[in-house]
């Protein structure tokens, strides 16, 4: 596939990765420190990816890697992870997560280097290019699905946690609006090209989410983006966030987002709580040829 070709039709599967809820899938696995993070990965959609495109001792990479989810979920499950975080607090958190996984027997191995991931190749060393087998990472995105919420006496709700440090960094993604972001992670993409080895994977999470009432298709976005870069998309998958009881979903929305989809239907506005969250995955080409794109 090419930029002129239109999006094909991508194989869909459905991963099963919400059967405990978050709170129970990191009980323990992480410090509680982690849960500050405005955005974070699902640990079961971390460890399906890593084990279906991956196995042990091979290198999995997170360009954008927050607290570590990436990275402790591989190191458990015998990989060796590399991380980057532009932001210096959640890189001291994933390296301590990745020390408090290692401390309860996981396996494999990480390292977070602290930088600008739209620069990263210069923040990691040559040894590492087109060595790793999985980029696993999810842009920052939709500030309405980022946080917690805790009720308020009166019936009000009042956020915390749901926001990245200084809105005046516009290196990061989070606060350089839709041009910003979806050029930024094309950059990003590109510079995971150079680290995968012919045949490696990337895999993205993303869900589309609501601004000013209007749907943001961030999951096409990110098959343009992967395809800017040089990348061959190849599935697009749904990772539950809803868990599967005898044939029925079993919703796990946040109070948020009830309160939010409440709110919208009775302003006569349909909307659907979040069930699944949508894995765009790519693989660099065999050839040379069409490698030396993501190089670009």
């Amino acid at each position: 596939m090419n930029d002129n070709e239109p999006t094909r039709l991508l194989p869909v599967s459905v991963w099963i990765t919400a059967q405990q809820t978050s709170r129970a899938q990191r009980k323990d696995r992480y410090l509680s420190e982690a849960t500050k993070h405005p955005a974070r990965m699902l640990p079961a959609i971390a460890a399906h990816a890593i084990g279906r495109y991956t196995k042990p001792g091979d290198i999995v990479v997170d360009p954008m890697c927050g607290i570590g989810t990436t990275l402790v979920e591989a190191a458990y499950l015998d990989r060796r992870a590399v991380g980057i975080e532009l932001e210096p607090a959640w890189a001291e958190i994933a390296r301590a997560n990745i020390a408090h996984a290692t401390g309860r027997g996981a396996a494999g191995s990480g390292q977070v280097f602290t930088g600008d991931a739209t620069m990263l190749t210069e923040l990691v060393p040559e040894e590492l290019f087109g060595q790793a087998s999985l980029v696993l990472t999810s842009p920052p995105y939709g500030p309405g699905v980022h946080g917690q919420v805790d009720a308020v006496p009166g019936g009000g709700v009042q956020k915390r946690h749901d926001r990245y440090s200084d809105s005046r960094d516009r290196r990061n993604l989070a606060h350089a609006g839709w041009h910003g972001l979806t050029e930024g992670f094309s950059q990003i993409l590109a510079g995971c090209a150079v680290l995968l080895k012919p045949g490696g994977y990337v895999a993205v999470t993303a869900r589309p989410w609501r601004a000013n009432g209007s749907l943001v298709d961030l999951p096409s976005a990110v098959v343009a983006c992967g395809i800017a870069a040089g990348l061959e998309p190849v599935e697009r998958c749904v990772a539950l966030l809803a868990g599967v009881r005898e044939g029925r979903l079993i919703g796990r929305a946040s109070f948020f987002q009830l309160h939010s989809v409440r709110k919208a239907i009775g302003a006569g506005v349909p909307q659907a709580l979040i069930g699944h969250e949508d894995v765009v995955v790519f693989r660099r080409p065999r050839t040379s040829k069409s490698s030396s794109a993501g190089r670009s």
